[in-house]
């Protein structure tokens, strides 16, 4: 998977709030598998994996259904973002060891 950009993870987080609260761990880790076959296939291949895009979170992310961009960061917003990080955080964790 490419770097993670704060937009990454605004696009990933609004993909999430659309989802039933009890997906969302699953659908993070979906989301980020996506990311890492696309950029994988990105690197192999040369051009973008035609499902899921060129191996950003963003890209993976852009098939799903999304909410608008929350004004604020309430809540739920932000126990998604933890969702999100600590989804990522161990993405990171499994491809380093």
């Amino acid at each position: 998977m490419r770097p993670v950009s704060f937009a990454d993870l605004e696009v990933a987080i609004r993909v999430l709030l659309d989802a039933d609260q009890g997906q969302r761990t699953s659908l993070a880790q979906c989301l980020i598998e996506r990311a890492h076959l696309a950029d994988q296939y990105r690197q192999t291949r040369g051009r973008p994996h035609p499902e899921f895009g060129t191996g950003t979170l963003m890209s993976a992310a852009q098939k799903f259904k999304k909410q608008p961009r929350p004004a604020v960061l309430a809540a739920d917003e932000l126990k998604t973002t933890v969702t999100i990080v600590n989804a990522l955080l161990a993405h990171c964790v499994h491809q380093s060891a």
